[in-house]
């Protein structure tokens, strides 16, 4: 069924206005923009035609069945409208009001409502409270934020779900600077009916996507999470971000979304068996999604490092061999042989211990030479390489280097500085290839895909 909700043939925007000011205005010129072939009904008995497209009064003047209906309309209002939806067979019904369960008592009863009007029906509701959904490869974008305001990203691998619209599109809007893509992204808000583990499941079933993240106030249901995150993780990796970790936070997350949030202990614990990585803010949730939707991981924590920035190897060295959150790794060792071959590829005073520095010396070519002696040897589970551009012989062939050697052995990528970092970090997500800004986001990314690895032999081991 969710087939409908990712790739609709068919969907209506209830409240659909000419006023750039009103949230179905915004509503509608996202869907209208972001060039879905199906369908589109505006539904606003006070026009006849809004964005050259045929209005309708309501659903009843329209065929039953409809895959998607969104309706942005006020709370009470919105409620009242989900008995036409129910009664005309919509499959799934996005209701972007606020003024739910996360105002108080009264909310929560209106709230109810949602559950009471579609229990037993074919109808689905994402939301209340919720910013919309975005699915690029299907062309379909029903956020509520104008396109002018919010650059939305292009087709990607993956697979976004958000308690919180506003945080899941500033994320959103912030991946787009080097140009990572989604499969598709959903804000369950309120959660009243489709939950995070349905989502899960969704894109677990997406052939789009290669990664799951998720940014979590709270878990519906701890267990039904639980069974679902390990069924899948096995296939596709996943990625959560869970807040109210303290009692501030907490209560914070409450206020937002009327969820109470999970005891933190007892979620890290479920985290942890189910082979689910857990990411501390946005930026790590997306960095961790895209180095496990890009790459597989090591078979081991040897790691070898190359790079013509001395000391960029030595931070990496101490952030990779350093524990966090449990998980650190060794620096790859290298054959004298290994090494000597090394040599013939560098200048004298070049260093091939491990890390690697090739000096400002270090081309493209020199490059392109250690990535083939490092991904043929035993010695190296994976490799960190950084493409400086501020290296005068490093050009815009470090691209296709770095591709070649990411498909025969894992490799994450890092690119620090600014205009020509920039460019080449774009032509490595278009290649994708897993590359960062920092060192930092580098190695942390490289720790994600060996925790991922490590539970999957674990658990593989164990059966």
């Amino acid at each position: 069924m969710f087939e409908y909700l990712r790739n609709p043939r068919t969907v209506a925007v209830v409240g659909a206005s000419p006023d750039s000011k009103k949230i179905g205005n915004a509503v509608l010129d996202n869907l209208v923009k972001s060039g879905f072939s199906g369908h589109i009904y505006p539904v606003n008995p006070s026009y006849n035609e809004i964005m050259g497209l045929k209005c309708y009064p309501s659903l009843d003047h329209l065929e039953r069945g409809l895959d998607l209906v969104v309706i942005a309309l006020p709370a009470r209002k919105a409620i009242e409208f989900l008995d036409q939806c129910v009664r005309n067979v919509a499959r799934f019904v996005v209701i972007i009001a606020g003024g739910f369960s996360e105002t108080g008592e009264e909310g929560r009863m209106l709230e109810e409502q949602i559950k009471v009007k579609i229990g037993g029906s074919q109808t689905r509701v994402i939301g209340p409270n919720t910013v919309g959904l975005l699915f690029p490869h299907s062309g379909l974008n029903t956020a509520l934020t104008p396109s002018d305001r919010l650059y939305y990203p292009g087709k990607g691998n993956i697979g976004f779900v958000s308690q919180s619209g506003a945080l899941g599109l500033l994320v959103m809007d912030s991946i787009t600077e080097h140009g990572l893509g989604v499969s598709g992204f959903v804000n369950i808000g309120n959660r009243a009916d489709v939950t995070e583990v349905e989502l899960l499941s969704m894109f677990a079933e997406d052939p789009n996507t290669k990664s799951i993240v998720l940014y979590l106030e709270s878990i519906a249901d701890g267990e039904e999470f639980f069974a679902r995150a390990m069924e899948i993780s096995m296939k596709k990796p996943i990625v959560v971000l869970k807040t109210g970790r303290s009692t501030e936070a907490a209560r914070a997350a409450s206020l937002h979304t009327g969820a109470m949030a999970t005891d933190d202990r007892v979620l890290d614990g479920i985290l942890k068996q189910s082979g689910v990585i857990r990411a501390y803010d946005e930026v790590e949730l997306m960095d961790y999604g895209k180095a496990l939707a890009y790459q597989v991981p090591p078979r081991g924590d040897r790691i070898a490092v190359v790079t013509t920035a001395g000391g960029v190897g030595v931070v990496t060295t101490d952030l990779l061999t350093t524990s966090r959150d449990g998980i650190k790794m060794r620096m790859a060792t290298f054959s004298e042989s290994e090494k000597a071959d090394l040599k013939a590829h560098v200048l004298p005073i070049a260093s091939v211990n491990n890390p690697i520095d090739l000096t400002a010396d270090g081309s493209t070519d020199a490059y392109e030479s250690i990535l083939k002696i490092l991904t043929a040897s035993d010695g190296v589970d994976g490799i960190i390489a950084y493409a400086l551009p501020q290296t005068p012989k490093i050009d815009m062939d470090i691209v296709s280097a770095l591709k070649q050697a990411a498909e025969k052995k894992p490799l994450v990528a890092g690119v620090i500085g600014y205009r020509l970092a920039t460019k080449i970090l774009m032509e490595l997500e278009r290649a994708k290839v897993p590359a960062f800004p920092s060192v930092r986001r580098t190695t942390d990314a490289m720790k994600a895909l060996y925790r991922y690895g490590l539970y999957k032999r674990r658990l593989e081991s164990a059966s």
